[in-house]
């Protein structure tokens, strides 16, 4: 690792769980393990209900923000496994960083090499951190727990369903079953549906005036055979119902099975509840769809390191169309 000095303090904004506000101040910069590199951050992102997430709570005054966009400003100072290259100090990378460890809602923080991938050429770093995250659990939950193929135009004989479609996951889901050749179906609010039809939806439901139950009803066939749920509540409830037999379900508000009604399920559907875990070498996989321009990044709003209780806000209060960003550098 080269000796680059680096501040003693970094603006921070941590996180009380007792009473989950957040308070921007100096605190001390991390120190890396021989493993990690050190990343001058320039972008991050809120993500709603990360305050209350089980993981980094058990930290000691955590701090949020586990999307990353930055530039390396030290190496690992050891040895790279067979086959692997440390990025170079100056590199432009982003990433998901683990749960486990303060998030990046700091001007300096550290990241594992399996976490990061190099940025795309010609994507800015604001658009870059609105990724990993959101996108991670969508091909996550299509192509590790769902099934489906990550190949175009691979799963035509698929049907997905995809509710708060014009969420910072559905957006990802959405288009990634679209370009896997799934026909897809999202739910949204009508404001948000010719968004959602753009984003390769084969039909959008306004989840205010459309029942989901009755839709099936008209046309049995219209059953899904993957159905992932970005809502949760009584949508998982009825969800499970619109499951054709031997389907699959997952949901990322909560376990499925907390909501499986006791009829109406047909035989064989599978559930998963899974937490998603940081892929330096999925985000390259979606970084290539991106640069074909196959799939795009949705960038709600943009605040300042200073503005976090606003950007806290907009999180907070949903009904945003992809994620809120925060640029902590420049």
């Amino acid at each position: 690792m080269s000796a680059i000095a680096t501040p003693k303090v970094v603006k921070t904004v941590l996180h009380e769980p007792k009473d989950h506000t957040l308070t921007l101040l100096e605190h001390p910069a991390p120190r890396p393990t021989s493993s990690q590199y050190l990343i001058r951050v320039y972008s991050t992102t809120f993500t709603a209900g990360e305050l209350e997430w089980p993981e980094p709570n058990a930290l000691k005054n955590p701090i949020p923000g586990f999307d990353l966009a930055g530039e390396v400003i030290h190496t690992p100072n050891s040895t790279p496994p067979e086959g692997v290259s440390w990025f170079p100090t100056g590199a432009r990378v982003y990433g998901l960083t683990s749960f486990s460890r303060h998030g990046n809602a700091r001007s300096i923080t550290v990241a594992e090499h399996s976490e990061l991938h190099e940025i795309p050429d010609g994507m800015d770093l604001n658009t870059a951190a609105s990724i990993p995250l959101s996108a991670l659990t969508a091909w996550q939950a299509l192509f590790v727990h769902a099934g489906l193929k990550p190949i175009a135009d691979a799963n035509s004989d698929k049907r997905v369903l995809v509710t708060a479609a014009s969420g910072g996951v559905g957006i990802w889901v959405t288009q990634l079953a679209s370009w896997a050749g799934a026909i897809v179906v999202g739910t949204c609010s009508s404001k948000n549906a010719d968004f959602v039809k753009s984003l390769g939806a084969d039909r959008v439901l306004d989840y205010t005036t459309q029942n989901l139950s009755a839709f099936i009803q008209e046309d049995p066939a219209r059953q899904f055979d993957i159905i992932i749920d970005c809502v949760g509540g009584k949508t998982l409830e009825e969800a499970w119902t619109l499951v054709k037999e031997n389907g699959f379900i997952t949901s990322i508000a909560l376990p499925p099975d907390l909501k499986k009604p006791s009829t109406g399920v047909n035989v064989g559907v599978k559930s998963k509840w899974f937490i998603v875990e940081p892929s330096g070498e999925q985000l390259g996989e979606l970084g290539e769809l991106i640069q074909h321009k196959t799939i795009k990044p949705q960038v709600d709003s943009i605040w300042s390191l200073e503005q976090y209780q606003q950007a806290w806000n907009r999180v907070k209060n949903g009904h945003v169309s992809g994620k809120v960003v925060i640029q902590v550098g420049t």
